[in-house]
């Protein structure tokens, strides 16, 4: 009995088998007759001569131009790819090729691209209901495209290029909820933007380009992966598009937009793609767009933006491209755009800039059209009082000119009656200089103006961070996010939500003080806000549940990206150098960044014994100190008081005198023998000629600088490291010289026509002449 039940299951597993193997053989063959009724519809194109009743199609070879992929013997992507600029189809009918189509219900992904198809877009595309990725560019289709195409809610990718669809955009695009890529580009859709666009939440690249879109752009900032935001060729205005800070190429070419550029694409530290131009753009042009961390391709042409620029504007590295052109512009052209890659293409025809080309209008001709521009409203209607509005324009600006010019001669003759008496610690070292650079160092305004904007910032404001918010920026301190560690705290890299980048000091606290015993540091770090320093952008306590005591507290300070100075001057594994010039320029920012520390308006700072590794170099390679050695987690935290009174000055200038070797040498120093060696060996070389001290320094820069500034830099650097305190210079004397030595090299280069740039250039924005790619040379920054 058992014996004959046995043979029975094997016979029904056997039929069971054999109906499978049938089914899917005829499973094949109905997918293999319907691929073959395709074609057949597509008349025969050449680019599926290869097609036949013997084709193995889930087995087949892709090309270029056709791909078929199957999984588990179901088809489940279909390329076809025509030929460029394919005619339109004869005795096409769209509609019996959709219903051979829908034979394939486990398509995912149609691709159909310029085989000349032709006719309104059925609804019965709706029962591809399992498609992902469809594209249908480069055809004849026409008439609106269906509401139906809505209810494909696994669509990711809708792409509709090049075709001839009329009417507007759907709104129940809206149900699209995984819909990453919209592509409608070069059709005649026409009408408002549907508000729908800013809840497609998962939407990474909207392109509407080439169409006849008008008004403004709904509101895209709830987009936060947006991408790719493309409207060239349309009517659309006036206002600039709201978009998320991780936006990365823009473009609005030849719209109607005419509001100004909002302050809010200052911020947008991913965009790497520009193009406003052929606009009706208006107000101040910002300078800062230049110096955007990824930007590389910037177009404002054609446009009414105003605004001064100046030569010390900084500039990003990789911009490739810039065309200023056709503005209302003023002052001078950035040197940065003169002085970067030798492919750099920098357009800027037709403004009012200084250029002495003769491409550019006179000065009057940019303040007439900027004054138009800013009294008339865009319909030319006369507003009641605009004349008494310019009036008091005018007159205020009168005011506020004697004011400044007042203000300026006052600060200057401050300057030159503190520079008549110098200490005697500095005469020594400028006493036998030429006349002709003190004269023209001190009494050029425009460079005194410069260094009282030093302390200005554009830094949000100190604030109170959640910790549930650092764990959102760090992946809940993923280790991907580990910069580095020290005794005391870890160092984490995190990204907010606006984009920004940050740096997270975090610190294991005893269990004795609650935040309170912390926050005379927390106000004091807060005020710490300069140029040369890196400064903090909040904190969090973390504290424990029981009693309310801190048992974490994490700092969070600005991220700076391009690693140490050291790592730009000493480091053996560095394959880019600083140049003379660009070293002067950051010595000068480090003794600026120690003098504010030092002397700045702020509660007194503890002796901070600053390191070349605690200078970090930001995405514009600015020098910033980066430890500032605050006792935050002393046992006897209460009790600490100012001690400025008590800090020497002497410990500042002998570290700097200590950073000032490596910078000039090129040599690591870690140790009190090796500052020993060194300086005495640049002190014998101060009595020396001009070869022997060149000698003394790093050769990758020996060739490169007058003798007269590395004299200078030398003599400061050795006195910094005197051992009688009565022989050491003091923080501003340090400054002076760096600066004079500074104007030495300018004046050098100019008298010999050298091409590397002016130090005077470079005094507070700099980049070095360095690869594009020297930045994935840098160490990692930490604070």
């Amino acid at each position: 009995m058992e014996k004959h039940l046995g043979l029975r299951n094997l016979l029904v597993l056997l039929v069971l088998l054999l109906s499978i193997s049938i089914s899917e053989q005829l499973q094949s063959s109905s997918q293999a007759n319907t691929l073959s009724r395709i074609r057949s519809l597509l008349n025969y194109p050449n680019v599926l001569s290869n097609w036949n009743n013997d084709t193995d199609f889930c087995n087949t070879e892709p090309s270029p131009s056709v791909t078929v992929i199957c999984y588990e013997d179901n088809i489940t992507q279909l390329h076809i790819i025509g030929s460029k600029g394919a005619s339109q189809l004869h005795n096409f009918s769209i509609d019996s090729f959709l219903t051979a189509l829908v034979e394939l219900p486990n398509l995912k992904v149609l691709r159909l691209v310029s085989l000349g198809l032709y006719g309104p877009l059925p609804s019965k595309l709706s029962r591809l209901s399992s498609l992902e990725i469809l594209d249908l560019s480069s055809n004849f289709f026409h008439s609106n495209i269906p509401r139906e195409i809505s209810s494909l809610t696994s669509l990711q990718s809708l792409i509709l290029d090049g075709n001839k669809f009329t009417g507007g955009l759907p709104n129940g695009l809206g149900s699209l909820v995984v819909l990453a890529v919209l592509s409608v580009k070069n059709n005649t859709l026409e009408g408002h933007l549907p508000d729908m666009l800013g809840s497609l939440h998962n939407l990474r690249v909207l392109s509407l380009s080439r169409n006849n879109f008008t008004g403004d752009v709904p509101d895209l900032s709830g987009v936060e992966n947006l991408q790719v935001l493309d409207l060239e060729d349309n009517s659309l205005g006036p206002k600039f598009p709201q978009v998320s800070s991780k936006i990365q190429s823009i473009v609005l070419r030849n719209n109607k937009f005419t509001a100004g550029i909002p302050e809010k694409v200052q911020s947008y530290h991913q965009l790497e793609h520009m193009d406003i131009s052929s606009n009706r753009f208006m107000g101040p042009f910002p300078p800062s767009l230049l110096s955007l961390p990824s930007i590389t391709y910037l177009n404002v042409a054609g446009n009414k933006l105003t605004g001064m620029l100046f030569e010390d504007n900084q500039c990003n590295a990789g911009l490739d491209f810039v065309d200023l052109s056709t503005n209302l512009l003023s002052g001078r052209l950035p040197s940065c755009l003169l002085t970067g890659p030798k492919l750099r293409i920098v357009r800027y025809s037709n403004n009012c800039l200084a250029t002495g080309d003769g491409t550019q209008h006179p000065f009057s001709f940019c303040r007439n059209e900027a004054l138009a521009v800013g009294i008339l409203p865009h319909h030319h209607k006369h507003i009641p009082g605009s004349k008494v509005v310019l009036a008091l324009i005018i007159c205020g600006s009168i005011i506020g000119g004697v004011v400044l010019v007042c203000t300026t001669i006052i600060v200057v003759r401050k300057f030159l009656a503190k520079i008549a008496t110098p200490r005697k610690t500095t005469r020594s070292i400028v006493e036998n200089a030429a006349s002709t650079y003190t004269s023209k160092l001190f009494t050029d305004a425009n460079y005194v103006t410069r260094t009282m904007k030093l302390g200005s910032l554009s830094l949000p404001s100190h604030r109170t961070f959640s910790s549930e918010e650092l764990k959102v920026a760090t992946n809940n301190f993923d280790a991907a996010t580990f910069i580095g560690s020290s005794s005391d705290d870890q160092l984490y890299r995190g990204q907010l939500k606006d984009g920004s980048y940050i740096t997270i000091k975090c610190l294991q606290t005893k269990r004795k003080n609650s935040s309170q015993n912390f926050m005379h540091h927390i106000e004091l770090m807060s005020k710490l806000r300069h140029h040369h320093l890196v400064s903090t952008l909040g904190h969090c306590f973390e504290c424990y549940l029981d009693d309310s005591i801190v048992s974490r507290i994490f700092l969070v300070f600005e991220y700076v990206s391009n690693g140490t100075l050291r790592s730009w001057i000493s480091d053996k594994h560095a394959k880019g150098r600083l140049t003379w010039t660009q070293r002067l320029t950051a010595a000068i920012g480090v003794a600026r960044g120690m003098q504010f520390l030092h002397t700045g308006n702020v509660p007194g700072v503890f002796s901070n014994n600053i390191k070349i590794t605690d200078i970090l170099l930001d995405q514009n390679f600015v020098a910033k100190i980066c430890s500032y050695n605050l006792p935050i987690l002393d046992e006897n935290v209460k009790e600490h008081k100012s001690t400025r009174a008590n800090y020497e000055e002497k410990f500042v200038v002998y570290d700097f005198g200590v950073i000032l070797l490596e910078i000039i040498s090129g040599k690591q120093i870690n140790t009190k023998n090796e500052v020993r060696v060194a300086q005495n060996q640049l002190q014998e070389s101060i009595m020396s000629n001009a070869m022997s001290r060149k000698n003394m320094v790093d050769p990758a820069i020996r060739n490169s600088c007058s003798d007269e500034s590395l004299k200078t830099m030398i003599e400061i650097c050795c006195r910094c490291l005197e051992q009688d305190t009565e022989d050491m210079p003091s923080v501003e004397d340090v400054i002076w010289n760096l600066q004079f030595a500074a104007q030495v090299e300018d004046s050098w280069r100019k008298d010999s026509s050298s091409s590397d740039a002016s130090p005077i250039s470079y005094l507070y924005n700099f980049k070095p002449n360095l690869s594009r790619n020297s930045n994935s040379n840098s160490n990692s920054s930490s604070v």
